[in-house]
């Protein structure tokens, strides 16, 4: 896709209506099991389950995570809000010096550029979540960040 880069002299060339954004796409079926382009490296490189929902919103992301009895991210950070809801599983969230105990059933928020590690405490079960992100938006302004720790 290539993007339309406007600069401050085309301030004049603001439509004055919108057009219907009308993608073709609107369904990623069996997120879990039809992998998007890129998620087994992805999963690869995180050391944990990670299906990217592989739709055209410019605007914000969803992923579905999972980790293993326990197992745990990596502590990392990042410039984009994201809200968690878990889906199975029990764990703990490490936000900044703050933990947050979570389980099935629970949302759980990470500020931008907050420091967490996610870890799965349960000896039985393994976790699943779904991550929202408005990392998009961040990366079409070209401004999106991520570090690990």
């Amino acid at each position: 896709m290539v993007r339309a880069l406007f600069a401050s002299a085309d301030f004049g060339k603001v439509p004055p209506s919108l057009t219907a954004d009308r993608p073709e796409r609107l369904l990623h079926a069996d997120i879990l099991h039809g992998a998007a382009p890129g998620d087994g490296k992805f999963s690869q490189e995180r050391g944990h389950l990670v299906r990217m929902v592989d739709l055209p919103s410019r605007a914000f992301s969803m992923t579905v995570g999972g980790l293993a009895v326990g197992d745990a991210t990596r502590k990392h950070r990042h410039n984009y809000e994201t809200i968690i809801y878990v889906v199975a599983g029990t764990g703990a969230s490490v936000i900044e010096d703050r933990e947050v105990r979570w389980r099935a059933g629970d949302a759980f928020y990470v500020p931008t550029w907050a420091w967490h590690q996610h870890s799965n405490t349960s000896a039985t079960e393994a976790a699943l979540y779904v991550a929202c992100e408005n990392a998009p938006m961040l990366q079409n302004l070209g401004i999106a960040l991520r570090e690990e720790a």
